[in-house]
């Protein structure tokens, strides 16, 4: 199983380096889309609504900086329009409890 990380520090990491939650590194997928079919926005809303982004460094029973939620970015397009769902999911408060998503540039995407 190939995994991709993205936000660190190390060069071609291996999972059990990244398992340390000392590289930077977050897990992530990377998807291709076509805006003119699905927008970004709407890809934003299915991340939001399968994951609580609101514990920190944490999914379900994963714990470390590396489960961490995150949403890399391209553009400043795709930065505005993740801050601008986050202050909406905010303002409906949408969670009992703060997001906590991070918003951070793309690095690299790396598999090992």
């Amino acid at each position: 199983m190939n995994q991709d990380y993205s936000g660190g520090r190390l060069e071609n990491p291996t999972y059990e380096q990244v398992s340390t939650g000392t590289t930077g590194y977050a897990e992530v997928i990377q998807i291709s889309f076509d805006p003119d079919v699905i927008p970004f926005k709407e890809i934003l809303e299915i991340f939001f609504s399968s994951h609580d982004p609101t514990t920190l460094n944490r999914q379900g029973n994963d714990v470390g900086t590396q489960y961490r939620s995150v949403i890399f970015y391209h553009n400043d397009q795709q930065r505005v329009t993740a801050e601008q769902v986050i202050k909406e999911l905010t303002e409906a408060k949408a969670w009992s409890a703060p997001i906590v998503t991070q918003i951070e540039t793309i690095h690299n995407i790396l598999q090992s």
